[in-house]
């Protein structure tokens, strides 16, 4: 099933996005820095901040457990 019509999915998939855009953000800033407008600028926009945002690692956890309890009830 895709990830846009599977809400699990979707939202592990924008988490992951904007994990890999902060790390990319402090490997190379430059990467990122130049690319502010346009369809790139998506990827600008996702890391600035995200890292730290308590609403981010919230969902982390939530998602975690949701794939764990999802992974039991298949043993």
């Amino acid at each position: 099933m895709s990830a846009v019509f599977n809400f699990q999915s979707l939202l592990t998939v924008i988490l992951l996005l904007t994990c890999a855009c902060a790390y990319i953000r402090s490997l190379a800033p430059s990467l990122l820095n130049r690319n502010k407008t346009g369809r790139l600028g998506m990827f600008w926009k996702r890391a600035i901040g995200e890292r730290k945002s308590p609403y981010v690692a919230v969902c982390c956890v939530v998602i975690i457990f949701f794939i764990t309890q999802m992974n039991l009830s298949h043993l």
